[in-house]
C-alpha cells in the first residue's frame, strides 16, 4: 500500500504514462492493467459477499451509482469477472461508447447500449446483468448529498419479473470520495454534448473502496395481468432500493475515515 500521497501520485503518473505509450495497440490492455492497479493498490478494494453471486443462471445485480464520472461501473465489472468468474453485462449510455479506448473496452467487457428491456436477452441466456437504477442522477448529486440514493427507475424490476431472475443488491462505498462532484459547468456540457460536466479531480483520489454483495431477492412469480405485473415491479423496485440504502448506511458506519 502506498506510504503517502506523494508516492500515490507518482505511481498514478507512471500508470498514465503507460496508458499513453500503449495507445498504439488501442490502449485496451493498458486500461485493463490500470483498472487492476486501481482496484488492488490504489483503492485497496475489499469485496464481501461474493458467495451471493449465483454460480450460474440469470441474475440482475443492482448497485448504487456514485462518483462524478461513473468509475464504479468499471470497477464492479472488473471485480465480478475476476473474483466471481462471471462477466457482468451492463447497459451503458451512448456517451460511454464515444470514447475510443474506454468505449471499446467496455463493449468487450460486457457493456451494451441501453435498451428498453435492460438486457433481457442476456438474462434469457443465463447471464448476469448489472444496472445502476439511479442513472445519471446518481452521478449528478453534489458531494454534500453523497450516498443518499436518488429514486430508482423501475425498469430493472420489470425485467426481473419478466425473466424470473433474482435481484442481487450491491453497495459500493468509496466512489463518492474518489471522484467528488464539487460543482458543474453547464456551458461545457452543452459544448461537448454531455449530460453534465462536473468539477472533480482529473484523477481519482485514493479513497478506500468496499463492495458489499447482499443476499439475492427472488423475483415474484410472473403475474397474469399487466396491472398485477406493474404492481409487482414497483414493489420489487422499492424493496431493492430500501435494501441497497440500508447496506450503504451500514457500510459507511463501519469505516472511520474514507481514506483508511
Amino acid at each position: 500500500m502506498p506510504k503517502d500521497l506523494t508516492e500515490v501520485i507518482d505511481v498514478a503518473a507512471a500508470e498514465l504514462r503507460y496508458v499513453k505509450e500503449r495507445l498504439g495497440d488501442g490502449g485496451e490492455t493498458a486500461w485493463d492493467r490500470l483498472l487492476d492497479w486501481l482496484v488492488d493498490d490504489y483503492f485497496r478494494l475489499e469485496a464481501t459477499g461474493l458467495e451471493n453471486i449465483p454460480a450460474d443462471g440469470p441474475a440482475i445485480v443492482v448497485a448504487n451509482h456514485s462518483g462524478a464520472w461513473g468509475l464504479d461501473a468499471f470497477v464492479l465489472m472488473k471485480v465480478l469477472a475476476r473474483e466471481a468468474g462471471r462477466p457482468l453485462h451492463v447497459p451503458a449510455a451512448p456517451l460511454v461508447f464515444r470514447f475510443p479506448i474506454i468505449g471499446s473496452y467496455a463493449r468487450k467487457s460486457g457493456a451494451f447500449p441501453i435498451d428498453p428491456l435492460l438486457g433481457l436477452e442476456h438474462l434469457n441466456a443465463g447471464q448476469l446483468v448489472g444496472v445502476f437504477p439511479e442513472g445519471i442522477a446518481g452521478l449528478e448529486k453534489p458531494f454534500r448529498k453523497r450516498y443518499r440514493l436518488r429514486p430508482f427507475s423501475p425498469g430493472f424490476a420489470v425485467t426481473a419479473v419478466r425473466a424470473g431472475a433474482p435481484v442481487v443488491p450491491v453497495c459500493v462505498i468509496g466512489a463518492e470520495e474518489a471522484c467528488p462532484k464539487v460543482a458543474e459547468l453547464p456551458a461545457l456540457a452543452r459544448l461537448f454534448d454531455l449530460p453534465y460536466f462536473p468539477v472533480t479531480p482529473l484523477f481519482p483520489l485514493p479513497s478506500k473502496w468496499r463492495i458489499t454483495i447482499g443476499t439475492p431477492i427472488p423475483a415474484p412469480p410472473r403475474p397474469a395481468s399487466f396491472a398485477a405485473g406493474s404492481a409487482a415491479a414497483r414493489a420489487l423496485c422499492a424493496d431493492v432500493q430500501a435494501t441497497v440504502q440500508e447496506m450503504v448506511d451500514r457500510e459507511r458506519r463501519r469505516r472511520e475515515t474514507p481514506f483508511w
